[in-house]
């Protein structure tokens, strides 16, 4: 029954009633969005229930998408949206005198994730829900997200991002759904009677997993999908065991925050056992499904996908070979065969210090039945390979060596596929960084580009350009995303450019807005818009952006009345606890901001606005604002990235190097609506392989150069003595790790045609207008489609009459 403004109200009153048993009249925003959002989920309830038992009637094939990391960002309008009830509860909420703006922003935006990784996971969640696949969701509830981020004095301060403090109104608690982890204590094989051997366990701790569900809502498709976050805490049949605060820590500190600090041994063996608390809880719910359709096991893989995304759930494997063995008494060869045909695994780095690995007598202590299972592949692997490729190579490809247990070689050797997440990735990942493997088993080597979901993206974050280009070609391209294409056919029309042009005005006065009464800082909205929002890291090169604001001050500080396009740099980052030198550099682009922003010279010529907290919310305000998306990390260093794909889909153009999913950008874009600079992926190569660079070279022929380096550490930046030095000697005393100094003269050219260009905007609005055009391959949907067909071979299942993206590839 299709839901009316009157009716809504009603449901709405006696939701909020219910609730609060008070007037909604003299309520906060707050009840008012506790009331809404529970509105919301009795309302997608049926669905819900409807979609899990329709899988379970027909016995479907389930993909199980195992992410450290999901970042939803807030959920109330999302939900709305995909209901197809946005616009209806609005106005009612409007003609009940409420503001829904505020009821939006009282939302808390969770901080699960780090970036792109967490960000990814949740897009597939809302894609494999609107593509109506049978998918769902594993993870961890962490009780505090990554944290919540605070500049005092220019330097960033953590602060617990105490998300759940009012709860989630989201989840549901499914305590009968637990399952009990075990940690430590000894493990040995004994015979048992039947010619096979049983491991018999003693002085473990055993941890209770209770999963939190939370319904993924597909658009317009009545489909639910699932997202299961696991919670730790102590048995009830155990608490005797834990007779200390201490003890009972132990236990909490398993789902209490995202990344610990891993720079000590402590931090290590915690976020280990974050790990493998997710992954054996989340295989044994799956065992634990499989079991009741009562079908054979050699059936597992025809029912189960299990996807592991970066090789923090890659004790997936082991796990699933433990329960195949141990409990259900199958023999290796089955067991193995099941497990590899089951799980797939996505690598999301390039750079080997990213690539997980951990002590040998940790995982031995901490997870021994693990370690045994894990010792078997690998000797199992060596003794297979060694015949068929010799020593040299075999060993170079073993899960155990040197002491440690590599979790990406147990990811590949452990499963059917192994995906990069842009083309260039994916090259270097078979030509380079697991050349090894590749040759082993190349077959298991394939590339899925990543993808978002425009729903959150635009028909969310930037409303009014979605109903402008549903004005010119209709709606259809909201399920079929390659039809976004057909916008092109606008890039020339004067009407459609100015209309476009309006709307970003509109957005980019929206962030002045915001910046103005946040941080008091007066923004033109008539400036270029410059943006660079990810996560902070030397690869990323946010120091080669701010390098190029200081050249700008300098030219300003000489010529006062030099004519200068004005500028809005805009960050957004935040750096890992322990990720000094991130650190470091976040304190010298903050008093860059602080020496720019109030200089009278300068004025309006360039402001500097670097967010506090970045996160998705912030994300939906600053992308539709932007001109500029800076994607300027090393050639070969970025996998793929995803803000590059969200920017430009709101009309921002790339400022890039040829890096990740920038090369595929490229493409769709044409090299005249993009501004490419800097080295290659191959250049950089041949560069580290010949060992020539020298960056003091570069500076004693760049005196432009030298000077904007000696600004770091001759007091022209006030209060940055120490990061100034560290910086300045990181780029010259340490030869310059990342090639900023390099691609410094490259970088400053394209910037310079960026300001040209901007002078002309009919001509600006056309490249933006084709780049919004030419997004739709980018969009999640295809990603999943890929990943669907290709990867788990599961099929979406047609729902309201409607399948999703049938015929529509990306061109």
């Amino acid at each position: 029954m299709t839901l009316t403004t009157n009716k809504f109200k009603k449901e709405f009153k006696k939701v909020f009633e219910s609730l609060h048993a008070s007037n909604i009249k003299d309520s906060s925003s707050e009840q008012q969005y506790a009331a809404l959002a529970n509105f919301i989920k009795f309302y997608s309830s049926d669905n819900w229930n409807r979609t899990n038992q329709l899988y379970v009637d027909e016995q479907v094939k389930q993909v199980y998408y195992f992410s450290m990391e999901f970042l939803p960002g807030r959920m109330l309008k999302s939900n709305l949206l995909n209901l197809g009830i946005l616009d209806t509860v609005r106005d009612g909420i409007a003609e009940m005198g409420l503001d829904f703006d505020a009821i939006v922003k009282s939302e808390v935006d969770p901080a699960l994730g780090n970036g792109g990784l967490g960000r990814l996971a949740s897009c597939f969640m809302d894609s494999i829900a609107s593509l109506a696949i049978p998918g769902n969701g594993n993870g961890i509830r962490y009780r505090y997200g990554l944290f919540q981020q605070r500049f005092v004095d220019g330097y960033q301060v953590e602060l617990p991002d105490n998300w759940l403090r009012n709860g989630n109104i989201w989840e549901v608690r499914k305590e009968n759904k637990a399952v009990m982890i075990r940690f430590g204590g000894e493990v040995y094989l004994k015979e048992d009677g039947e010619n096979k051997l049983r491991p018999i366990y003693s002085n473990t701790q055993n941890i209770l997993a209770v999963p939190y569900d939370t319904g993924m809502i597909g658009y317009e498709n009545d489909v639910v999908n699932n997202l299961r976050l696991w919670s730790a805490e102590i048995p009830p049949e155990e608490e005797i065991n834990f007779k200390t605060s201490a003890e009972r820590e132990v236990v909490n500190q398993i789902t209490e925050v995202l990344y610990p600090d891993d720079s000590n041994y402590e931090g290590q063996l915690l976020r280990l056992r974050q790990e493998y608390f997710f992954t054996s809880a989340g295989i044994q719910s799956i065992i634990r499904f499989f079991k009741k359709q009562q079908l054979p096991w050699s059936e597992f893989p025809n029912k189960i996908a299990i996807h592991v995304n970066d090789t923090h759930p890659a004790l997936c494997i082991p796990e699933l070979m433990r329960i195949l063995l141990d409990e259900e008494g199958l023999s290796w060869e089955k067991a193995w065969d099941i497990t590899k045909k089951s799980i797939s695994y996505t690598n999301h780095t390039i750079m080997q210090e990213a690539m997980e690995k951990w002590p040998v007598h940790m995982v031995q202590e901490l997870i021994p039945r693990i370690y045994q299972i894990i010792e078997a592949i690998n000797q199992r692997h060596i003794d297979k390979k060694i015949p068929l490729y010799g020593e040299e190579l075999t060993y170079r490809t073993t899960i155990i060596s040197d002491g440690n247990i590599k979790m990406a070689n147990l990811a590949i050797i452990g499963s059917h596929s192994v995906n990069g997440v842009a083309q260039l990735h994916t090259d270097i990942l078979k030509e380079e960084i697991l050349h090894d493997f590749y040759e082993m088993y190349p077959s298991k080597f394939n590339n899925k580009t990543n993808g978002i979901t425009q729903r959150r993206w635009l028909h969310l974050a930037n409303e009014k350009l979605t109903q402008l280009i549903d004005a010119k070609i209709g709606k259809e391209w909201k399920t079929s995303p390659a039809e976004l294409r057909q916008f092109k056919a606008y890039s020339k029309d004067e009407e459609t450019l100015n209309l476009l042009s309006d709307i970003k005005l509109e957005n980019k006065k929206r962030f002045a807005a915001y910046a103005k009464e946040k941080y008091a800082i007066e923004l033109d909205p008539i400036a270029l818009f410059d943006v660079q929002i990810k996560r902070l890291h030397a690869y990323k090169r946010q120091l080669l952006n701010a390098l190029h604001i200081l050249d700008r001050y300098l030219k300003i500080k000489d010529d006062p009345k030099l004519e200068l396009q004005p500028r809005v740099f805009i960050f957004g980052a935040k750096a890992a606890p322990s990720y000094i030198y991130a650190k470091q550099i976040i304190k010298f682009i903050n008093a860059l901001a602080e020496l720019v922003n109030n200089d009278p010279d300068v004025g309006n010529k360039i402001k500097i606005v670097f967010v506090e907290n970045y996160g998705v919310s912030l994300a939906e305000l600053i992308i539709p604002a932007a001109d500029i998306s800076e994607q300027i990390s090393l050639a070969g260093k970025e996998a793929s990235g995803t803000s590059n794909m969200k920017l430009m889909l709101n009309g921002a153009l790339t400022m890039a190097t040829l890096d990740g999913a920038n090369i595929e950008i490229k493409d769709l874009v044409g090299e005249d609506n993009i501004f490419l600079f800097g080295m290659t992926n191959d250049e950089v190569n041949r560069m580290n392989r010949e060992g020539h660079y020298s960056s003091k070279t570069v500076l004693k022929n760049n005196p432009r150069l030298n000077r904007i380096l000696e600004c770091l550490i001759n007091g022209t930046i006030p209060d940055i003595e120490v990061e100034g030095r560290v910086i300045y000697d990181s780029l010259v005393q340490y030869n310059d790790e990342y090639y900023v100094l390099q691609d410094f003269e490259s970088f400053v050219a394209a910037q310079e045609r960026a300001d040209i260009l901007y002078q002309d905007k009919p001509l600006w609005n056309q490249k933006a207008l084709i780049n919004i055009a030419s997004s739709g391959p980018f969009s999640a949907d295809f990603t999943i489609m890929r990943y669907a067909e290709e990867i788990w071979n599961v099929k979406e299942r047609p729902t309201k009459d409607k399948v999703f993206l049938k015929g529509n590839q990306p061109v």
